[in-house]
């Protein structure tokens, strides 16, 4: 199975992505070997369809990357997270505890949290819009800097 890579020049940096097929599996702002994805990997100018909404989405059309389809390995509350995540609309954004609640653990707070870590997807599964009780944007794993700029792109900020 060959997968796809590709990176994209945006406002908060390189995003790189990764692919199988049409599904996206992976996407960060460090680097394409971050991915550890092996040697069936072919570094590509872009991946068709995904792409294109991922520079939709840069250019102002903020609901573009919910077409996008995801698939990332996980324990079945991260899968739970994940899904609750995608389900926040642009310009909103929900606490560490209302995402445990949505994803079916109401005591998980400190999983919920976790789940948004280990998130291999960054941007389309929107972690960026998990914030703390109370407002507080709380940490992001590529700096507050980036998670504001999201944030305010999308009118929350």
């Amino acid at each position: 199975m060959l997968l796809l890579a590709t990176s994209i020049k945006t406002p908060i940096g390189t995003l790189n992505l990764l692919a199988d097929d049409q599904i996206l599996i992976g996407a960060n702002l460090s680097s394409v070997a971050a991915f550890n994805a092996g040697k069936d990997v072919a570094l590509v100018k872009t991946i068709p369809v995904i792409s294109d909404l991922i520079n939709d989405y840069f250019d102002g059309d903020l609901s573009a990357i919910n077409a996008i389809k995801v698939r990332q390995p996980g324990a079945a509350f991260s899968q739970a997270s994940w899904k609750a995540m995608r389900k926040v609309t642009p310009g909103k954004v929900i606490s560490y505890a209302d995402l445990a609640q949505k994803a079916g653990s109401p005591a998980a707070v400190r999983a919920a949290g976790s789940a948004c870590a280990n998130n291999a997807i960054m941007l389309v599964v929107p972690c960026h819009r998990i914030v703390k009780t109370g407002g507080a944007l709380g940490n992001y794993a590529y700096g507050v800097d980036k998670k504001e700029w999201l944030l305010s792109h999308e009118g929350f900020l």
